[in-house]
């Protein structure tokens, strides 16, 4: 097997190339006993990538909570799986795909659906939804214009054209995220919990199977890619931007559920990060055994490709498939009948070794434990940041101007430009649609629902990680309340910047130790993720932005309720207690011009008490509407609720009072609160409820009319409120 000598070709800008450090290619060699040729070291460079490996994050995601009584599949596999009852099982995950986004952001958001739908269906799951989460600099920037355009049309063009339909997501805009756009896609499937299916190799002599598109050059260290810095010289990486075909993974998915249904297949793994080299690698470690690939077996779309590019080739919708070899022939006609191919590039092994063979010329002998196992972890200094700067006393407006600048704020203003693009109705599962707290969608054949959002705020963990990071949880679990869903598990996905910065890695450390103390509480485990880091644009970094993507389990869809106030004379109320808390909050950002103090405080016991205490009175059929406060507090909650069931409402008892400002009233985001409504009969059930679990409640005004009326100080036409409201993301 041909070697390289260090002198002659591993320089540094070599190793550069596959995201190696000098002192991790010396211990490839302590590891082999031996130089790695280039092909090994390319793989050494994928595997061992932080994209690939999590050597930087591993450690400290242990900290999390994982496990639980709905939990089938935690983090390890694919994707994670919850039983939601019947028999049914729900598969889910959400990943990052910022940095092939910010260079080709049409193609890199189209490919991350492509990704995270292959991950669910991987699972023998059949998708059934995606969400996203996304954060870009102004769109006052043409630049940022273009990236916002192209994400959205590549989320959109992959969803629509796969069929799965797009029920909810978030959007934020901040200085931040100029050229470093922030993509998270997550897709959730459905599948009999009996048919779980597992990416686990097992018995030597299996045949390895490579099926659906050809492999072309595409996506070459595109998992390397994804663990540096992007600069001005990001733009020589678009080779690594994966092209997608929706077209071509339908069909992909159709016949891997087939395999999965006919008892075909032992093991199936996403051809994503790294390609055939990582799916065979992670294939053979979980199930404790050897690989053997012949590269020159793999179909292809291009001329002269290496056994180099073959095997870090990111093409998309390619699966790994292990069969036993008297089922060959049965997988081929299923693949035949899709007009996929099917190609037979290897087998199952007792060597413990990935082997790669180009004919019969050994190209790559690697140990699949040294590529896992022997990883070198990542300890990176982690110095906590000075204290954000203390709120400055400016100039404020009055707060009808106030709530007519939120109205207008991007980060508030009306997602139908975006979801409107989206097809949200596909499959016919979709009970209630995009524009609310959360989607929800039935489980046909049952009276079950789902429940499903994503949240998470940057700017309250560029204040505060640990606390920012536990209100992302708070608050997705909210929303899925605000349905009256009960929260069960969540997926996460942390996008940060470079952890080799000590304030950045401090930034994380504290972000998993707040998420991790909320999951517990709210007994919400982590069941899958991604950790994104190097999200930096020469040198400046993100805001810490931890996503999560939760999901409630609802047992009756009819005895859902809505964010939309309903009918005249029903009441408006205000679960919760509000504080001044101002720091971090939309009103200081759009209207005082800073974000600066400290993020809402959260009292996750609190939070428990007063989630329990909505889900009991939707349960009980007393809440005409629900509706999770956050960002703009509550005068912009009461208008979404206004402009969600196209009626007013006249909210007299909004005033300033117990050592509150009225601003702090109006657009503190303190937490732990919902904006309901209801009939006045049952007004009295709902704040005994409320009393009983020592949660705040106070009676706001009633639903009616065509303005909304807040206090002394707003009254603006519900038309009007709404045209300011619907015009920003045009």
């Amino acid at each position: 097997m041909a070697e390289l000598t260090a002198s002659a070709r591993v320089d540094d800008a070599v190793l550069r190339e596959v995201a190696l450090t000098r002192d991790e290619y010396e211990r490839i060699i302590e590891l082999l006993r031996r130089e790695p040729n280039q092909l090994e070291l390319g793989i050494f460079g994928a595997m061992w990538s932080e994209h690939c490996s999590y050597k930087t994050s591993k450690s400290l995601l242990k900290r999390l909570p994982t496990t639980g009584p709905y939990v089938l599949q935690g983090p390890g596999e694919n994707a994670g799986a919850i039983d939601i009852g019947d028999g049914w099982a729900a598969v889910f995950k959400i990943e990052s795909h910022n940095h092939p986004s910010a260079i080709e952001p049409h193609a890199g958001a189209a490919t991350g659906v492509g990704g995270i739908l292959r991950d669910v269906f991987t699972m023998g799951a059949f998708p059934v939804a995606t969400l996203d989460s996304l954060r870009f600099g102004s769109l006052t920037e043409p630049r940022n214009r273009y990236l916002f355009g192209g994400v959205i049309g590549g989320i959109g063009a992959y969803g629509n054209c796969f069929g799965v339909p797009t029920v909810g997501g978030e959007i934020y805009f901040e200085d931040c995220y100029s050229e470093n756009p922030i993509v998270n896609a997550m897709a959730v499937g459905l599948i009999r919990k009996e048919k779980l299916m597992r990416a686990r190799a097992s018995g030597p002599g299996n045949l390895v199977m490579v099926v659906g598109a050809d492999t072309g050059r595409d996506g070459i260290h595109g998992a390397t890619f994804a663990s540096v810095e992007l600069d001005q010289q990001s733009e020589e990486r678009r080779p690594a931007v994966q092209v997608g075909n929706p077209f071509l993974e339908k069909l992909l998915m159709e016949a891997c559920l087939e395999l999965v249904e006919r008892d075909l297949v032992i093991a199936m793994q996403d051809l994503g990060a790294a390609g055939l080299t990582s799916s065979s690698v992670e294939t053979a470690h979980r199930g404790g055994v050897g690989i053997e690939i012949d590269v020159a077996r793999v179909s292809r779309r291009e001329e002269g490709m290496s056994a180099y590019e073959v095997m870090l080739s990111e093409s998309q919708e390619r699966m790994l498939i292990v069969v036993e070899p008297e089922k060959e022939l049965a997988v081929n006609r299923v693949f035949r009948k899709y007009d996929l191919h099917a190609d037979v590039v290897g087998e199952i092994t007792d060597s413990g070794k990935l082997a790669v063979f180009d004919g019969d010329e050994p190209q790559a002998a690697i140990p699949v434990q040294l590529l896992i196992d022997e990883v070198p972890l990542r300890h990176p200094l982690a110095i906590a940041r000075e204290p954000q700067p203390v709120a400055q006393a400016r100039k404020q407006p009055s707060p009808a101007t106030a709530f007519r600048q939120l109205l207008a704020s991007p980060n508030i203003a009306s997602r139908r430009p975006v979801f409107r693009t989206y097809d949200h109705m596909v499959q016919n599962n979709t009970v209630v649609l995009p524009g609310g707290d959360a989607a929800l969608l039935r489980i046909k054949g049952t009276r079950r629902g789902i429940a499903l959002t994503t949240d998470g705020n940057g700017r309250y963990c560029w204040l505060s990680p640990r606390t920012g990071a536990a209100i992302a949880v708070a608050e997705a679990a909210r929303n899925v309340v605000a349905l009256g869903a009960r929260p069960v598990a969540l997926t996460d996905c942390l996008n940060f910047g470079s952890p080799d910065k000590p304030e950045v890695f401090w930034e994380f450390s504290e972000a998993i130790e707040g998420m991790a103390e909320a999951c517990r509480e709210l007994q919400t485990p982590v069941v899958s993720g991604n950790v994104s880091f190097y999200n930096d644009w020469s040198g400046a970094s993100i805001y810490p932005t931890p996503v999560v993507g939760m999901i409630g389990i609802i047992e009756d869809t009819g005895k859902r309720v809505t964010p939309g106030f309903k009918s005249p004379g029903d009441m408006v109320l205000l679960v919760g207690a509000t504080y001044d808390e101002l720091g971090g909050s939309e009103y200081q950002k759009t209207c005082l011009g800073e974000v600066a103090g400290n993020p809402p405080k959260l009292d996750l016991e609190l939070e428990r008490r007063v989630q329990q205490t909505v889900l009991d009175a939707i349960d009980d059929g007393w809440l005409a509407s629900a509706h999770d406060l956050s960002d703009g507090g509550l005068a912009m909650a009461i208008a979404e609720s206004c402009f969600a069931g196209s009626i007013g409402a006249r909210c007299d008892g909004v005033s300033a009072g117990a050592g509150l400002s009225l601003e702090a009233v109006l657009f503190s985001e303190s937490q732990s609160r919902f904006l309901v409504s209801c009939r006045p009969s049952v007004v009295p059930r709902v704040r005994q409820l409320c009393r009983g679990r020592g949660v705040a409640v106070q009676n706001l005004g009633i639903v009616g009319g065509n303005r909304i009326e807040i206090g002394k100080v707003v009254s603006e036409d519900l038309d009007a409120a709404r045209h300011a409201w619907e015009e920003p993301l045009h």
